[in-house]
């Protein structure tokens, strides 16, 4: 219910069911949506309330157990005793006796307890332990919903900024087009100097469409990850991408690495718990068991259908017992021995994946510092080249405009600066992706819906 009202409160507060409205979604609000909708994040949190559900199952065994049954049982043909005639005064006869009566009737209740149980008793701790597992393992999957979820948005916002420097480029192609053309009829300019220009054109073109199918298919797989309808339209705040350039302007915070509080390692040290317990489970089979159980039962006899009829001739009785039982396990051709010795295998087996876990994780800690630091220093040259490149192509375009200039100039100018504004925004994306990873590595992605 709250996950619904989550969802209710964005898709109403942003639009979403208008399917002509275009939806701006911050990174805040984009992963908040998908934490409330994730199909797979969804399948995890039911495995949780499973893993409470198998809890109350174990508990069960430890309380009462209490039955009640009734039957009705019509003798057809009755049992009979084979008696000598001698007995009877009817020598040399053998002589039958029916027993019993023809309709019987029992109401009877019963009711078992655990007193003492090794097995049951580990088995609760365990269910405990298990349930804790389920818990942890639905925090992983929102950590990894958000982790991608924040790479697929970086990557759509980057294409985005792609998109608006490739549209600049044609709009400057076209006004050249225009002054060429005017110079072309004057007898300024030259033919193949006007066609050069138009097939620069075209070619930008053919890549804003290429990259308009690119940003459809990144859409709708971020759509697909949130689990929002794919019919929705929605768009990225253009600020954001001046965010990431104020974010970058200042000093690296690498944060504190506790592998200790990384859910991955969190999840093998439960799961270490979980065999720990499977191994006392083991051991308590060697143990003795000791259970009470108690019976009680209302008997009704009859020979006419008249047993549950007041002012019948049934002839009611009852009985009760209680009794105490004790199981001691002797012998079992090595079997719990052999569970015991395959879950201390178990154990050494989850102690190697830790130890390879650590350093998978140290590993990655070390190289998202790595990358970030690079991805930093290429930002500043890149940045700076884009400054570089956007002077030549201003200056070039003044000179060819004055017709100090040729056109390859102009146009190897114009091509340097767009590829120095599409390294850039790469940098950019690259040092977020870089974040990503040193966010990830200290244990903070949750901190990315603050």
């Amino acid at each position: 219910m709250k996950r619904l009202k989550l969802s209710l409160a964005l898709l109403l507060g942003i639009g979403v069911y208008n399917g002509n409205a275009q939806t701006k979604l911050t990174l805040k609000e984009t992963l908040e949506y998908a934490l409330a909708n994730n199909n797979k994040l969804a399948q995890t949190k039911m495995e949780e309330d499973l893993g409470r559900l198998k809890v109350e199952e174990v508990r069960a065994q430890a309380l009462p157990q209490i039955n009640a049954n009734a039957n009705l049982t019509d003798n057809i043909k009755k049992p009979v005793f084979v008696l000598p005639g001698d007995a009877l005064g009817q020598p040399g006869k053998v002589l039958t006796v029916e027993s019993g009566t023809t309709w019987n009737t029992a109401i009877t209740g019963d009711i078992s307890q655990q007193i003492y149980n090794q097995s049951v008793f580990t088995g609760l701790k365990a269910a405990k332990a298990g349930e804790e597992y389920y818990r942890i393992q639905t925090v992983q999957s929102e950590e990894n919903v958000i982790y991608q979820v924040s790479g697929m948005y970086y990557n759509l916002l980057v294409s985005q900024e792609r998109m608006t420097v490739l549209q600049s480029n044609i709009d400057k192609l076209a006004k050249l087009i225009q002054t060429t053309q005017t110079q072309f009829e004057n007898g300024l300019a030259k033919k193949i100097d006007l066609d050069r220009i138009k097939v620069n054109l075209v070619n930008y073109k053919t890549q804003k469409f290429q990259l308009e199918n690119q940003l459809r298919t990144q859409t709708n797989l971020l759509k697909s990850t949130m689990g929002m309808p794919l019919e929705t339209q929605i768009e990225l705040p253009v600020i954001a991408m001046s965010e990431l350039e104020t974010k970058t302007s200042g000093n690296i915070d690498f944060g504190n690495f506790d592998i200790a509080g990384r859910t991955e390692f969190k999840l093998l040290k439960k799961q270490e718990e979980l065999q720990q317990f499977q191994r006392k489970a083991y051991i308590a089979e060697y143990y003795p068991s000791l259970s009470v159980s108690g019976s009680y039962s209302y008997n009704g006899m009859s020979d006419k259908f008249d047993v549950y009829k007041s002012g019948s001739t049934a002839f009611w009785y009852d009985m009760a017992n209680i009794s105490l039982k004790l199981r001691i396990p002797i012998f079992d051709g090595y079997a719990r021995r052999s569970k015991v010795r395959q879950s201390e295998v178990t154990l050494r087996q989850i102690g190697r994946m830790q130890d390879d876990t650590k350093l998978q994780l140290s590993a990655a800690y070390e190289n998202a510092k790595l990358s970030l630091t690079n991805n930093l220093n290429t930002i500043k040259s890149q940045k700076e080249n884009v400054q570089l490149a956007n002077e030549v192509y201003n200056t070039t375009q003044s000179n060819y405009n004055a017709g100090l200039a040729n056109l390859t100039d102009l146009l190897n100018a114009e091509t340097s600066l767009t590829e120095a504004q599409n390294s850039y925004n790469q940098a950019l994306l690259e040092y977020k992706i870089a974040e990503l990873e040193l966010i990830k590595s200290n244990g903070n992605l949750k901190t990315l819906l603050n």
